[in-house]
């Protein structure tokens, strides 16, 4: 099979080769990302690779059916930018639905100990010879409270990470893990209680019509002063706006984020020599409590191999028309053991 792969970043291309090679799929890569304005890049091939930032709308989805492509394979989790509801009965929507839990959870642990123990602040100091304290106190997180929203496989791997630091875990899922909760140290909690109970609220669900700005101004209210906030998940889960409005306040204490709600204009590409365009991204950037880091959780040697290595058995799978519980499926509403596409 050959594909159109979309959206390439170099660090994409040695996995896919080796994987590719193996089962006979062939990538042609190209660096723009798929949209109304390049989906013609994929006339001749039989499926598309996408990633978090590519536009695969109606119109899109349209034009690759039109085409004769018949699979998207997705190399992420998650597929809020794809329609799927219009792909149903045309086109199969495949996904990664875990990759490394281990990638996503401990950069977030690290963005939370290089926030709260100013590491990134001291860097920049030692190396101008620099070696005063002065602003740099932080916390301890040994007998901090924090909340998980979101308790899949990166949310328990994060909650593993905080427990190893001694602190409580409030957590929130609308399909709470079995077996998770002790009654001590972990507890599931409503949103309300998390919100006032929580030193540190870290978000990993993901981004459906529930959770839209899940985190907004009124969210926030809710929450202590001083609360720290982590998004390593999806961007629009936070009300961008209304952020940056509690750091100015200074009710919000720090805020750590790799992902952004507008980030598919910006994030992966090298803005260095230019004037961001987006106020809101480089007002939160300019402020000395906020991290951003640029989609980069999920980028270990394990997870790049893993998302290859995934990606490629989805297409062999769909090429062998065999079940696969990695697709999307519109009518149950369900990504995992579900109809693995037998209702498609």
């Amino acid at each position: 099979m050959k594909i159109a792969f979309f959206d390439t970043k170099p660090y994409d291309k040695p996995s896919f080769d080796r994987y590719g090679k193996e089962q006979g799929i062939t990538f042609k890569y190209f660096e723009t990302k798929l949209s109304e304005d390049t989906v013609e890049l994929a006339y001749g091939y039989d499926g598309v690779c996408v990633f978090i930032n590519d536009t695969v709308n109606a119109a899109v989805i349209d034009r690759l059916y039109e085409m004769g492509i018949r699979v998207i394979v997705l190399r992420c989790a998650g597929y809020n930018n794809v329609d799927v509801k219009h792909a149903f009965g045309k086109i199969h929507v495949i996904r990664v639905p875990a990759y490394s839990p281990y990638a996503v959870a401990e950069h977030t642990m690290a963005m939370l100990l290089t926030s709260i123990r100013r590491i990134h602040k001291a860097y920049i100091r030692t190396r101008d010879f620099n070696f005063s304290l002065a602003g740099m106190t932080g916390f301890d997180l040994h007998g901090k409270t924090v909340g998980v929203i979101g308790t899949g496989r990166i949310g328990q791997v994060f909650i593993n990470i905080c427990r190893g630091f001694g602190m409580k875990v409030l957590a929130y899922d609308k399909y709470p893990a079995a077996g998770l909760a002790d009654g001590d140290s972990i507890r599931y909690v409503t949103l309300d209680e998390l919100f006032a109970g929580s030193d540190i609220i870290s978000l990993h669900c993901p981004l459906t019509e529930d959770t839209y700005h899940l985190i907004d101004a009124d969210a926030l209210a809710k929450c202590r002063r001083g609360v720290v906030v982590l998004n390593t998940s999806r961007g629009a889960l936070i009300d961008a706006e209304a952020l940056l409005q509690g750091i100015k306040s200074r009710h919000v204490g720090a805020a750590c984020l790799d992902v952004y709600e507008e980030e598919s204009d910006f994030f992966f590409e090298d803005f260095s020599g230019h004037i961001l365009e987006d106020d809101t991204l480089a007002r939160l950037i300019s402020m000395p409590n906020v991290i951003v880091t640029s989609h980069q959780a999920f980028l270990t040697e394990e997870a790049l191999a893993t998302i290859a290595q995934t990606t490629v058995d989805n297409i062999v799978r769909f090429r062998e028309q065999r079940e696969n519980p990695n697709e999307v499926c519109y009518r149950c509403g369900k990504t995992e053991d579900c109809c693995r596409g037998k209702c498609f």
